[in-house]
């Protein structure tokens, strides 16, 4: 008999601000809010689902009263988790980077350079760590 696994159905993420957040990574990752979810209804702000174009659910904010926002790479506050996004190109990274600010994204550290693997670590708007990074090619 196979075995049986669990299945990953989402990441979550606290936030202060749940709405902000969700926000954040419907426009960074192209997600569409869970149906019910897309009101902005100050009582419907505690737990924010995102679905992929094809319906699954792939993120999910919840509300926090308080979060200290990750220091790192200083370990005084360490990042609980971070997210791994990928591009094709060193030219889809720079484009990602200037969306990712412009939405209120800020640098933790610029790799941009590394010419094994260019990238992008950033701090969303709720100080959680994330890096965008070109996919090195398989061998």
């Amino acid at each position: 008999m196979p075995e049986k696994y669990p299945v990953l159905r989402a990441i979550v993420l606290d936030a202060v601000d749940a709405r902000e957040l969700a926000e954040f990574y419907r426009q960074l990752l192209g997600y569409r809010y869970r149906p019910g979810h897309e009101a902005n209804d100050p009582s419907g702000d505690d737990w924010l689902v995102l679905d992929d174009t094809a319906g699954e659910a792939r993120l999910a904010i919840q509300r926090v009263d308080q979060l200290p926002a990750s220091t790192w790479p200083d370990a005084s506050i360490p990042q609980q988790l971070h997210l791994d996004l990928t591009v094709d190109s060193t030219d889809d990274l720079v484009e990602q980077r200037d969306r990712a600010l412009s939405m209120g994204a800020t640098i933790l550290e610029d790799r941009f350079d590394n010419p094994d693997e260019p990238l992008y670590v950033f701090a969303d708007p709720a100080g959680h760590p994330f890096c965008i990074f070109v996919v090195p090619p398989r061998h």
